[in-house]
């Protein structure tokens, strides 16, 4: 009796993990598609779902940096900062791209020194910055994705 019951425990340990799904294969992470470091620009009608702002990457404490995009001017200038962190060392390359209001789709390299800016040219509407990183292994994180009102004074 005293050896059945450790066995009757362990099965039903396994069954509980096979019913909870923890016995599949385990799926990589979708990465966000790599944005072209050269400057394009792709003119259409304006899609609506290019000004859904999505949740950032986020990126393991070690390798954390930040691009910071800054409250657009009143000529409608959108300046962006690579800000740095822990991750600097790892960066390979970063790159923003501004999906204008007008339905242009513009991306642009950005540096990858702390201090590093660049101005995007917005409209005079409601426009979306999107940055990403990617280090030295191959993997691109999203760091920035806001939407970037014009003021009035």
């Amino acid at each position: 009796m005293q050896k059945t019951v450790p066995v009757l425990v362990i099965l039903v340990l396994c069954a509980a993990a096979a019913f909870a799904g923890c016995t599949g294969p385990t799926g990589t992470p979708a990465q966000p598609a790599t944005a072209a470091p050269a400057a394009t620009q792709a003119p259409s009608a304006p899609a609506q779902n290019n000004f859904v702002v999505s949740p950032t990457d986020v990126m393991p404490d070690n390798n954390y940096v930040s691009v910071i995009v800054q409250e657009k001017e009143y000529n409608a200038n959108i300046p962006v900062v690579f800000d740095g962190g822990k991750g600097q060392y790892l960066v390979k390359s970063a790159s923003v791209t501004l999906y204008r209001s007008d339905g242009q789709v513009r991306t642009v390299s950005l540096g990858i020194k702390k201090g590093d800016l660049v101005n995007l040219e917005g409209t005079k509407q409601t426009d979306r910055v999107v940055a990403y990183v990617t280090e030295v292994n191959g993997q691109t994180y999203k760091v920035a994705d806001v939407l970037s009102p014009y003021r009035t004074r």
